[in-house]
């Protein structure tokens, strides 16, 4: 009794602890106000695809940093050369390393001193570079950790940069985070078109004062020639810049008195102040270019020494005054963002994925409740009771987290419901078993869930195999699914063990040395106590899985996966435009050059997918496109909608491919070690081998339905493995089981007893999976399609594949193991100890 009023009292704090942490996100505004701050900000984020909003990923193009890099070595080593007196050569400096000829070749060992020496001339000591000579030439190559410097060093810049760039729009609450080794993830809730912030933050602003070249100029100065911003001139300047604009501490649009033209006033630091009026004071009558981004925007003469302010005209317009003042005052970007992918997704279209979200995982849940309390009845409503707590700790801990939920990520809500009973089922049949042979209530509930207990640790872990390495080699909202499918999981362990138990146990005080009874399904107790003979046709269903796995290659070969724009790059817009027909939309494209086009009709209210494929050579999203698109599109229906946006460079999608690829195979060969160490080498290959076969029909599945496989396709196939392996493991979890308990069976005979008494677990959790995911197939649409329909179709394969396909591939590897002299398990710590006791 104390330890049940213990445990309750734990058990029930967690549980308070965790609903309280939740709660914000069901009240009111009104009442959400009167709490204090920092329990009102303890709430789920809505993303981008469900409030609405753009997302841009920008990449650093570091490259051009080495290139600055070399050139600044470059210039260190050849003043220190000059200084020792040693003769050099041209001088070549490209991104991969920079080479000088020496021309006194018995010197050649000294200049590459020096260079070792200037290779260490940082604060720190670090090696810059390293130092060869080939003949009589020095060759400089940047080192591996002062390449990763600067990298890192330019990209946590580039995010300064960006946020301030971003306060100055004054866009409400934008997100910057970094993303890989050199990604800049940037979402903006509410913006519907992101072109002029992507304008904004793909100029890298990057000024310099830099002095027109002399007619009679030294032969060692270096020039330039830069084109002009604003007309068809070009300026031959002196390559060394006089002054950087890192020096300009503010910036203002103003109008210039004289002309009423828009001008940008800027205002130096101390530094700038000192070096601009010593400059402008000795080069009094000669042109000062001003250079952004490597155009001359402005060529004034200096008629009088300039002190710490200064002006920039240049026939701006007004935005453009304010873009640049703007643009100066947040500063330059240590290298050029390009952007590699973007997206957007109207506020309508959130709002009703929003409600479609509400609505399908409410009808789920109501239906896998009505189907648990039909079919187990009270002990039914017990579990359903864990059930809604563990919904309410998945939303606690996300809530804790500041995690935002995606449309994704109510689907991996949805899953955890369904997957949460599979706990609950599995103890639930274990308890009726022991009961069955007629043990007390005490004990049957003590046998049950001391044998639900490890096959239920095993395999959650094993789906969480595959959830981790969703979430190592996912993005965005597919990272938002692994999260809710991963604390469903860790969740689902606490409710299913702890809670459901301390309520079983309480139900039956006073009454533990009565016998216990759980209502099922008649038909299917019979079939598990009479057995069925399933490795009967186990050569035929072998043969039946393999012919459609190799139909199914054959489709992945030909006509092939139906890849979204995540796979292939390009652009697919939606758009809603009333009264307009797909003949219409394909000559009012073809007219603007864009007859790649694919039109695609998605309903009957106007609604329109259009596809345009990535363009040739581009390795960056430049949006171009999705403003010709939209331009044309208006031009027909002015007041067309465009639902949603996205765009994805080629070199993301590529590396969408190869992260698909690895993260699958990553997630078979962490299941396969798994099973290996908890059960033997011949189980782990079974199950590997059985989920192999369920993969390529769930491939096939793709092809022959026409759903389009996108990085939401890559999260049901995981979910599908870790869902597969899960079933796997509690067969053979029984197969084990009766192994140890009668060695000396014959295999087939143990094998279809084993299939038999966990059958009734295995048909009632699929149907709870599949009962909690059939509104979302039904009614989800587009957005969870390539999610929802595929793991309805492998709730129903990998099902059929435990008892039909699993077994079998486990007995013939046991044979062929029996064949080698080995035995089908490893002992276990009590088997050793016992043979040590009987060994004289």
């Amino acid at each position: 009794m104390k330890s049940l009023l213990l445990r309750a009292v734990v058990y029930g704090l967690v549980i308070v602890l965790g609903l309280l942490s939740a709660l914000p996100n069901l009240l009111s505004p009104s009442l959400s106000g009167k709490l204090p701050d920092w329990y009102q900000q303890n709430t789920v984020s809505l993303g981008l695809d469900l409030q609405g909003g753009s997302h841009l990923l920008l990449e650093a193009d570091i490259q051009g940093l080495f290139v600055s890099e070399y050139e600044a070595v470059a210039g260190e080593l050849t003043a220190s050369l000059r200084e020792a007196g040693i003769r050099y050569g041209r001088l070549q400096v490209t991104h991969k390393g920079i080479e000088l000829p020496v021309t006194q070749s018995e010197r050649v060992s000294e200049a590459a001193g020096l260079a070792r020496a200037l290779a260490k001339d940082t604060p720190d000591g670090t090696r810059r570079f390293d130092v060869d000579t080939n003949g009589g030439r020095l060759v400089l190559t940047l080192t591996e950790s002062w390449r990763e410097s600067v990298s890192r060093d330019a990209v946590e810049r580039s995010l300064e940069v960006v946020r301030r760039r971003l306060d100055e729009t004054g866009l409400v609450e934008p997100s910057i985070t970094r993303q890989g080794s050199d990604g800049i993830l940037v979402q903006m809730p509410g913006v519907a078109d992101p072109s002029e912030i992507r304008e904004l933050l793909g100029t890298t602003a990057k000024m310099t004062f830099q002095w027109a070249a002399l007619e009679a100029a030294e032969e060692d100065v270096a020039t330039i020639t830069l084109p002009g911003a604003h007309d068809n001139e070009h300026y031959t300047l002196e390559k060394r810049a006089a002054m950087a604009g890192e020096h300009i501490r503010d910036a203002r649009m103003a109008f210039n008195p004289t002309t009423n033209e828009p001008v940008v006033n800027f205002e130096l630091d101390d530094k700038g102040a000192r070096l601009f009026g010593d400059i402008t004071r000795d080069n009094i009558g000669r042109p000062l270019a001003i250079v952004l981004d490597g155009e001359v925007i402005a060529a004034p003469v200096i008629r009088s020494a300039i002190g710490a302010s200064g002006e920039i005209s240049g026939g701006f317009t007004t935005k453009e005054a304010s873009d640049l003042a703007l643009l100066l005052r947040a500063g330059a970007l240590p290298a050029p963002l390009h952007v590699v992918e973007e997206r957007t997704v109207g506020p309508d279209l959130g709002s009703d994925a929003i409600a479609m979200g509400l609505t399908t995982g409410l009808l789920g849940a109501a239906m896998v409740i009505a189907f648990m309390i039909g079919l187990y009845g009270r002990w039914g409503l017990i579990a359903c009771v864990g059930l809604t707590v563990n919904i309410g700790l998945v939303f606690g801990i996300l809530s804790l987290l500041g995690a935002t939920l995606t449309l994704p990520g109510i689907a991996g809500i949805i899953l955890t419901i369904g997957m949460a009973v599979d706990a609950n089922i599995l103890i639930n049949e274990r308890i009726r078993e022991e009961s069955r042979q007629g043990k007390l209530a005490w004990m049957a509930l003590r046998e049950g869930f001391g044998k639900a207990y490890r096959t239920i640790l095993d395999s959650n872990f094993t789906t969480l195999i595959a959830v981790s390495l969703l979430f190592l080699f996912g993005s965005g909202p597919v990272r938002g699914f692994a999260v809710t499918i991963g604390i469903g999981l860790v969740t689902s362990l606490f409710t299913a063990i702890a809670v459901t138990r301390l309520i079983m146990e309480w139900h039956i005080r006073g009454r533990e040395r009565q016998p216990l009874f759980i209502s099922g399904i008649p038909l299917l107790d019979r079939l598990s106590e009479r057995g069925v003979n399933f490795m009967r046709g186990r050569v035929i269903g072998l043969v039946v899985s393999a012919v459609l796995s190799l139909a199914a290659i054959a489709l992945f070969v030909q006509p092939g996966l139906k890849y979204g724009v995540d796979f292939t790059g390009g652009t697919v817009v939606e758009v809603q435009a009333q009264g307009v027909t797909v003949d219409q939309l394909r000559t009012t494209l073809q007219a603007q050059d864009l007859e790649d086009a694919a039109i695609q009709e998605a309903g009957t209210d106007g609604r329109f997918l259009i596809r345009l494929p990535a363009e040739q050579g581009a390795s960056e999203a430049t949006g171009e496109q999705v403003a010709v698109l939209k331009t044309a599109i208006a031009s027909v229906e002015p007041n067309a909608e465009f639902a949603k946006v996205d765009m994805v460079g080629p070199k993301v999608s590529g590396g969408f491919s190869e992260a698909t690829i690895l993260a699958i195979l990553l997630a078979g060969t962490g299941m396969l070690a798994y099973l290996w160490f908890r059960f033997e080498a011949h189980f782990a290959w079974a199950a590997t081998l059985t989920i192999a076969l369920d993969l390529t029909k769930t491939i096939g599945f793709f092809v022959l339905a026409g759903v389009e496989f996108n990085l939401t396709a890559v999260a049901a196939l995981l979910a599908l493995m870790g869902y597969s392996v899960n079933d796997k493991v509690v067969v053979f979890d029984r197969i084990r089981e009766n192994m140890r308990k009668t060695p000396g069976r014959p295999m087939l005979d143990l094998l279809n007893e084993s299939i038999s008494t966990t059958l009734t677990r295995t048909v009632f959790t699929s149907v709870t999976t599949f009962l909690a995911l059939l509104p979302m197939g039904i009614a989800g649409g587009a957005a969870v399609a390539s999610f929802a329909l595929p793991m309805l179709f492998g709730i129903v394969i990998g099902t059929s594949s435990s008892v039909f396909i699993a077994s079998p591939i486990l007995y013939y590897l046991g044979q062929r193991r029996t064949r080698k002299g080995l035995a089908q398990l490893r002992p276990t710590a009590e088997e050793i100890r016992k043979e040590l006791e009987l060994t004289p």
